[in-house]
């Protein structure tokens, strides 16, 4: 028989290095995996390089050193507009994804940069509204949602793109209860790779499987959420508790 194939990581980040303007270490040597379908919790405190750590991933940032590998696709110049649209970041403020003058122009605006037209552009914004439940409103003015829903519109506009991974910032801050059980469903249903960036606890363990601590841009532990979450140790050695 011959051996197995193995698939790439969904994302592979081999020493992930990156210093700010100011000369401020940023990562450190960062090495991480994360499989097909995974969902994982990129947990720190603030400064922790989890933001920065989040924008290497689609190439809007780019390392001092090291790799950014998406499936068996390596980030560089060549592959920079591939990579963002297999990546899809959904930022915490709305707001800065929500420019036009109707939810459905929204999302459509995306996969219409990358060249989608006509019933196959009209496809992707209704499996993507389907998906954050907000078909029905397609024809309103994002400016008339409320946060949750802008929230969900946002994920929407990310979503038309047919990501293989989805890397969302912050998703549920602010939001009211019923709103955070609407979002965490929503992501939960979404066969994608998810990367949850957060100091959220108990809503990264609501939708994820698996936590990574970021701490001072090193990866200080990794493993099942409920393990790491139950580790009182190592919550507060990281300011997370």
């Amino acid at each position: 028989m011959g051996a197995a194939v193995t698939e790439p990581a969904a994302v592979r980040l081999i020493g992930l290095t990156y210093a700010y303007p100011d000369g401020t270490g940023a990562l450190h040597g960062v090495d991480l995996d994360i499989g097909a379908g995974e969902r994982v919790a990129v947990l720190g405190p603030n400064g922790a390089g989890k933001s920065t750590l989040m924008l290497h991933l689609n190439g809007v940032l780019t390392a001092a050193s090291g790799e950014v590998h998406i499936g068996a696709v390596r980030l560089d110049r060549s592959t920079v507009r591939v990579i963002r649209q297999r990546v899809g970041v959904v930022f915490q403020d709305p707001d800065d994804q929500l420019f036009m003058p109707t939810v459905e122009q929204d999302v459509a605006f995306g996969p219409a940069n990358f060249g989608l037209r006509g019933e196959n552009l009209s496809e992707s914004v209704r499996f993507a509204l389907d998906a954050v439940g907000m078909s029905d409103r397609a024809d309103r003015s994002p400016a008339r949602l409320s946060l949750g829903e802008r929230r969900r519109a946002a994920l929407a506009t990310v979503l038309a793109c047919r990501p293989e991974v989805l890397v969302l910032d912050e998703p549920a801050a602010n939001l009211d209860p019923v709103a955070r059980r609407e979002l965490a469903d929503i992501l939960l249903a979404l066969p994608t790779t998810l990367v949850l960036v957060t100091h959220d606890l108990p809503y990264a363990q609501r939708v994820c499987d698996r936590a990574v601590v970021l701490d001072a841009g090193r990866i200080v532990a990794d493993g099942p959420i409920d393990k790491i979450l139950g580790d009182e140790e190592l919550l507060a050695a990281h300011r997370l508790s």
